[in-house]
């Protein structure tokens, strides 16, 4: 046999997603190239690996054999890249944050000196909506969690990182009057909503509901890009953090509508578990955080109180 390390990461990345496609973009290949190398894994070994049904992949008892042995030797190749590193003296290891959609957008300005310092460590953040976000961190399969609402299920000590504005957006044709009022407007106005489970959503409707005002609901999409990109197309109009809209508001593609209630603040919070024991890595980031928060939020994020 003469498979190697790259054919083991990408067919255990398949056995974890179950999806040649899912697991293409997480690795940040193509489609094509992630299945060239499960067909050359596979063409080394006598017993089928998978089996296709459909258009869907299963992975077979004696593949999910293979993809534990795969895990087992890319943990060891890991360990000993460490080890060679904490020889010389360096911080090693892994760091596994997990992020709220919207997040994407404050998570690695926070990340990018420490990181940069600390050329032994492995950095893997997953980007994913609030429900998947607190599950991983009930599952204790990350170090940190950032979220702008925080779990009322889990016991957890945080370290607060920014402010989250919500306003209502859209496209920058249509002229508002100030002096209408939130059920005026949002009378006749099409609403783009999150999927159920993301943090923004959780916020949007709260906001109507609490403020009594009905809604025409147009769509829902699955991540706030698409949000944004439906807004800069004229389909409707959405709260959204403005976080992720800062170039589009400084270039007059979308406004700001002014509303009494608006903006909505919240706090993106780093958080993990009350008691959970962190490692040197995770350890050392908190002590950047808490050095380093306010320095960071100056140099990266004045554009912020402009709004």
């Amino acid at each position: 046999m003469n498979y190697t390390l790259n054919q083991l990461q990408i067919f255990l990345k398949i056995v974890q997603t179950q999806s040649v496609t899912k697991a293409s973009e997480e690795l940040h290949l193509t489609q094509p190239a992630v299945s060239i190398q499960l067909r050359n894994f596979q063409d080394q070994f006598d017993i089928p690996l998978t089996e296709v049904v459909g258009r869907k992949i299963y992975i077979t008892d004696f593949g999910r054999e293979i993809a534990e042995a795969a895990e087992n030797i890319i943990n060891q190749v890991y360990a000993i890249n460490y080890k060679t590193l904490a020889y010389k003296g360096q911080l090693t290891g892994r760091l596994k944050i997990s992020v709220v959609s919207t997040g994407k957008y404050v998570m690695p300005y926070f990340l990018t000196d420490f990181m940069q310092q600390h050329d032994g460590i492995e950095l893997m953040m997953d980007v994913t909506n609030k429900n998947k976000v607190i599950e991983s961190l009930e599952n204790n399969e990350v170090d940190f969690a950032l979220v702008s609402i925080l779990p009322n299920t889990l016991n957890i000590e945080k370290l607060d990182l920014l402010q989250n504005k919500l306003y209502l957006v859209g496209s920058t044709k249509t002229k508002f009057k100030k002096t209408a009022s939130a059920s005026e407007i949002f009378k006749d106005l099409p609403l783009i909503f999150r999927e159920k489970g993301s943090g923004t959503r959780q916020t949007m409707e709260n906001f109507i509901e609490s403020n009594n005002i009905s809604v025409l609901k147009k769509m829902e999409l699955t991540s706030n890009e698409a949000v944004k990109q439906s807004l800069l197309a004229g389909l409707g109009y959405s709260i959204m953090p403005l976080i992720g809209i800062k170039n589009e508001l400084l270039n007059k593609e979308l406004q700001i509508i002014s509303i009494k209630g608006l903006p909505i603040k919240t706090t993106w919070s780093l958080i993990w578990l009350k008691g959970k024991k962190h490692s040197p890595v995770s350890n050392s980031l908190l002590e950047h955080l808490k050095n380093e928060k306010s320095q960071i939020i100056q140099d990266k994020f004045s554009w912020y109180e402009q709004f």
